[in-house]
């Protein structure tokens, strides 16, 4: 073989022309740098069964671990739901969990601020819960005897296309005690 053939057979076109690999799927589309590849589900420690949280309709989802960190997900081929298949979405989820452009802190901005301040956890909860309370004390609607008629306008709700059935009606059933009436969900994809 002379020098001239073995840098031309370096070539994956060469290799694909020449050789018994006519659609280049198997011997043609390998390098050295193919060859070095290992997959991230190969490294993995540990996989762990989950279900994707973009949509309602729970596809299966198999999250690789490593290092106590998430490297790679994939569509779980044991879900009764999706049967291994993840769409766009849900293909890139693994984005939710390693984006550093992720916000892991509760940002607030105060009434006529311009800057955005990092609260704790409890105190955002906290604020939160103080306002329902207030709005629903001070928005409660009564008739015209002064009896309560279980109202409270002030409050709304519009839920997310990822909530299931069982969150669905949990959420409503907070709402109907708090006395919401406006409830809606936003359930298409």
């Amino acid at each position: 073989m002379t020098k001239l053939d073995r840098w031309l057979g370096a070539w994956p076109v060469v290799r694909q022309l020449r050789g018994g690999d006519p659609t280049a799927r198997g011997e043609a589309a390998r390098s050295a740098g193919t060859e070095a590849l290992v997959a991230r589900t190969a490294t993995a420690e540990e996989v762990v069964k989950s279900v994707c949280p973009f949509c309602a309709v729970g596809c299966g989802q198999d999250v690789y671990v490593r290092d106590g960190a998430v490297v790679q997900i994939e569509g779980d081929p044991d879900s009764p739901v999706s049967r291994g298949r993840l769409c766009p979405k849900g293909s890139a989820s693994l984005q939710l969990v390693t984006n550093p452009g992720r916000l892991r802190t509760v940002k607030y901005r105060r009434p006529h601020g311009t800057e955005w301040e990092e609260l704790e956890l409890d105190v955002a909860m906290d604020m939160v819960a103080e306002r329902v309370i207030a709005t629903r004390n001070e928005r409660w609607q009564w008739d015209q005897d002064g009896a309560r008629t279980r109202r409270c306008l002030g409050l709304a709700s519009l839920g997310g296309a990822t909530l299931d059935n069982e969150e669905n009606y949990l959420m409503k059933k907070l709402y109907t005690a708090l006395g919401m009436v406006e409830v809606e969900n936003q359930a298409r994809i």
